[in-house]
């Protein structure tokens, strides 16, 4: 687009990251009609804004990821509770079990690595970078126990919606 391109009154930004986390909430109503199980090798690594409206973890968590954190879904989850808005789901960190709460609109990122497919959101506080944070090593069945490699980060199968908003 050009500098003369006039300003959109049709948020198309907005209208389109909202139909592509409703992927993300389609896909994981899936898993939890189909009794909370994840099909073949499919897993998932979500990242979120830990500290965005709606966004509920314990207080241990937010403390390590005030910014940021990015949980693993693959073998060890429960109480998978998917509507409208949000997901909830039961993970354990460090053998100790806990509820998180995570609005759609909190979703910064969604991949599977199992087929190289995903998604990245604009992040809901408008132009700021994340802070450096580390795993959230929820705990998975793998025999190093932690989670598999992330998905590589060729930008294969994954979508990105930028329409540029002018400052």
């Amino acid at each position: 687009m050009s500098e003369d391109t006039p300003d959109s009154l049709i948020p198309y930004d907005e209208i389109v990251q909202e139909a592509l986390r409703a992927v993300v909430g389609r896909v994981l109503g899936s898993v939890e009609r189909g009794g909370g199980m994840l099909p073949g090798n499919h897993h998932f690594y979500i990242t979120f804004k830990t500290g965005a409206p709606g966004v509920n973890i314990p207080q241990h968590l937010k403390e390590r990821f005030p910014d940021e954190m990015t949980i693993v879904m693959q073998n060890k989850f429960w109480d998978l509770a998917v509507d409208e808005h949000e997901f909830t789901v039961g993970l354990s960190f460090n053998q100790i079990p806990a509820k998180l709460v995570i609005p759609f609109a909190a979703i910064t990122a969604f991949v599977d690595p199992a087929v190289d497919f995903g998604l990245q959101f604009q992040a809901a506080v408008t132009d700021i970078e994340p802070a450096a944070h580390e795993d959230a090593e929820n705990d998975t069945p793998d025999a190093d126990g932690k989670p598999d490699a992330a998905a590589p980060d060729d930008g294969s199968n994954v979508v990105t919606v930028d329409f540029g908003r002018k400052k």
